[in-house]
């Protein structure tokens, strides 16, 4: 079956998260993307719990679609080998710390010179210049220093960390649209280009009613907890046995709702009689819901918020979401086939196209699996 991105390669030089999830997404649209990995246990993902027959469980999440190859960057001959690697690739992925590649003659200059049509991606903690180029940067960081931290949390108390790594996985994201972009540059210039990509600004851009807080008041927004800060009613809430999410911030929606809960006379209160009046009354407003919603089981009010158009569904686990109807009819949760650790479950690619799909044509390889015939390859020349 013919897929998007037949044909190209793609040198994977990345560990842990954020540059596998760039390549992994290339892969998944039928790129051949060859991972290099040190031959003292290569990407550090494979020792990272659950195991699955001795290998980390995340590591197999990200690194699918991808042949392996053991090699060790500080010997030389090896070097060579990366380097051959690179010159017959069309897209080079990297998150090294900053100045590591250039050191190893392995740099954009020195590839770019002597591969002009090469994509050089390079994902790091806080970009390739700026006086904080030199630090490290996980996805902690990132979210510490993009304001996501500071703004995730109940009002009063610690910062929160979102426990997804969500800079890391945003930030393989953009690097892939941004290959996908250099590659149709490509198309009309003939030349690659130096993808810059970081963590940091990965978080900052998810920041967006937050940014248009500081732009349009010059003050820093407060921490607002469940509460939304441009809606209302827009948050989470407790019913007699579980939980609910609640957008009903539109005035129809809202009034709907209060007919709904019983109380026909809150949509003429002047603290909640428009959306933004609400949000600034959020204080007087949740409590009043909340008392309602929790008389009653969350099926009860799903059942009559459905029948209103109301937006709202029930709360999920990560467990419970996955087994969902809705996500099994989507073919969210796929079966591959492991030749050592037989039928395993996995994520479906996120990347859905009609003509060419995405698919996963080979689970993430044990390290060194396919070193013999990458040499091979570049062997035939």
């Amino acid at each position: 079956m013919e897929m998007a991105l037949d044909g190209l390669v793609v040198l994977d030089l990345t560990s842990f998260l954020s540059g596998p999830y760039c390549a992994m997404l290339l892969g998944d649209m039928g790129a051949d993307v060859i991972k290099v990995e040190r031959p003292d246990g290569g990407d550090e993902a494979r020792r990272m719990p659950p195991f699955v027959d001795g290998r980390g469980a995340p590591f197999a999440v990200w690194n699918r679609n991808k042949r392996s190859i053991a090699l060790d960057l500080k010997k030389p001959e090896d070097l060579e080998v990366v380097r051959k690697i690179a010159l017959r690739a069309d897209v080079l992925v990297e998150n090294f710390r900053p100045g590591t590649l250039e050191r190893l003659g392995l740099g954009w200059e020195a590839l770019q010179a002597a591969n002009p049509r090469l994509i050089y991606a390079s994902v790091s903690g806080f970009g390739q210049t700026g006086p904080w180029a030199a630090h490290g940067g996980l996805d902690m960081m990132a979210q510490g220093m993009s304001g996501l931290m500071a703004g995730n949390g109940p009002p009063e108390g610690e910062p929160y960390r979102l426990p997804i790594a969500i800079t890391d996985v945003t930030a393989g994201m953009y690097t892939a649209i941004a290959v996908l972009g250099a590659l149709q540059a490509r198309h009309r210039t003939g030349r690659g280009q130096r993808i810059d990509q970081s963590l940091l600004e990965a978080g900052l851009s998810l920041g967006v009613y937050e940014a248009a807080h500081v732009f349009a008041l010059g003050t820093r927004p407060e921490r607002l907890g469940q509460l939304h800060r441009g809606s209302s009613p827009y948050r989470v809430f407790r019913t007699r046995d579980g939980w609910i999410t609640l957008g009903a911030s539109k005035d129809k929606f809202w009034r709907a709702l209060c007919g709904i809960i019983g109380a026909p006379g809150l949509p003429e209160d002047p603290r909640f009689t428009t959306n933004a009046q609400r949000v600034k009354h959020n204080a007087e407003l949740i409590p009043l819901i909340q008392a309602k919603l929790a008389e009653q089981d969350s099926a009860h009010w799903l059942a009559q918020f459905e029948e209103a158009g109301i937006p709202s569904e029930e709360v999920l686990s990560y467990d419970e979401a996955l087994a969902h109807p809705q996500v099994q009819a989507r073919g969210v949760v796929v079966e591959i086939e492991d030749a050592k650790r037989g039928r395993q479950s996995a994520l479906a690619p996120p990347v859905r196209l009609s003509d060419t799909p995405a698919r996963i044509r080979r689970p993430a390889p044990d390290l060194d699996e396919h070193g013999a015939e990458i040499r091979a390859w570049l062997d035939r020349g």
